[in-house]
């Protein structure tokens, strides 16, 4: 099996498990405070089948990071959507840079065996040439004579 195939039944930071009354309770937010981020998208959790709302482990850390920015900072919700906006798309960014990294890296190593495969494919019986006036001895060749001369 793929080790990068989770178990569907495994929870995760992602997994939607918390109605919005517990969520509330965990961000130390109103529950409508929470359909109010909901609507303005800064906060989106996941639905069950019936619409009704699970936030995630996620979901709760962002909570509180929405309502840090608005009470500590002085932020308004126009600006913590789009401060959450540019973080997500750096995530994204980021995790691209990964991939292409990991692809150059796979396609530089094929390259380098692709170069050991070429010079072992060499022929051993010839000799590179070196122009005379750059080599620094002079080799004179004369070839065996054989036992007839």
């Amino acid at each position: 099996m793929d080790p990068r195939r989770r178990n569907p039944f495994e929870l995760t930071d992602e997994s939607p498990v918390y109605v919005i009354s517990v969520a509330a309770q965990l961000s130390g937010l109103h529950p409508q405070t929470l359909r109010q981020y909901d609507r303005l998208g800064l906060v989106s959790p996941g639905r069950t089948a019936g619409r009704g709302r699970r936030y995630s482990a996620r979901d709760i850390e962002l909570l509180r990071t929405v309502q840090q920015l608005s009470q500590d900072e002085g932020i308004n919700l126009a600006g913590i959507k789009r401060i959450i906006e540019l973080e997500n798309q750096v995530a994204a960014l980021q995790q691209r840079v990964a991939e292409l990294s990991a692809a150059v890296e796979g396609a530089a190593v094929a390259m380098q065996q692709r170069e050991a495969q070429v010079h072992a494919s060499y022929r051993r019986d010839l000799v590179p040439y070196q122009d005379a006036q750059r080599a620094s001895a002079l080799v004179v060749w004369r070839p065996k004579r054989s036992a007839a001369d």
